[in-house]
């Protein structure tokens, strides 16, 4: 049984589920967060009923990044474990094979601005920060960059990665590191509104769509 991440769906939305991560304050990703994203992914993926997904960390926070007091109790071979338990986490994510959305409050930082790259579409609030922020901590991504790169370009996600400086929604919109920025209130609901445009498509169509990208 998960204790930090949880799949939703409602009578009220049908066709549409939700991947909640829920570890408060901050949603700090550890190994067993990042494996409990990755189960979560695969069983939502393999849901005949679900037709688009929402990943959401909530009404406060999207996720401050990775727990960085558990890994500094890591040695080098864990550490290692750990960074393939990320990359295989936000792979997971990326490989559902329905439409997904990140809905983004508050602070997508480090793992979690990772994670939210891993979605097809990403919502945030006119007020959240976001960064690639390991070097502040004296480490570095354990994975994402490539992604990161793909969205803003090569030059812009190395001076992310390097500073490791917070970007303000107004840039990352510019940035195209989202699509769609809203008042903070509203996050999930536009999510869910970009998510019910695909609900009457048949899911293997809609996955068969998503898999021509990987071509």
């Amino acid at each position: 049984m998960s204790e930090f991440v949880s799949v939703h769906t409602s009578d009220e939305q049908p066709g549409i589920a939700t991947l909640l991560l829920s570890r408060p304050p901050t949603n700090a990703l550890t190994r067993q967060v990042y494996r409990e994203l990755a189960a979560a992914a695969h069983s939502v993926g393999c849901r005949d009923d679900v037709h688009a997904v929402i990943v959401f960390g909530g009404h406060e926070i999207f996720s401050a990044g990775d727990d960085v007091p558990e890994l500094r109790t890591l040695d080098p071979d864990e550490a290692a474990a750990a960074a393939r338990v990320c990359r295989d986490a936000v792979d997971a994510l990326a490989a559902i094979p329905k439409p997904t959305v990140a809905a983004i409050t508050g602070y997508a930082l480090g793992g979690g601005l990772t994670l939210a790259l891993g979605a097809d579409w990403r919502i945030s609030g006119d007020n959240v920060k976001f960064g690639l922020t390991e070097i502040l901590a004296g480490r570095v991504p354990a994975g994402g960059t490539s992604r990161l790169a793909r969205t803003v370009g090569l030059s812009k996600a190395k001076e992310m990665v390097f500073s490791g400086r917070f970007v303000d929604a107004k840039e990352a919109f510019s940035l195209g590191l989202i699509d769609q920025m809203v008042a903070p209130d509203g996050v999930y609901d536009a999510a869910v509104a970009w998510a019910r445009r695909f609900v009457e498509h048949p899911p293997q169509v809609l996955a068969a769509a998503k898999a021509t990208f990987d071509n």
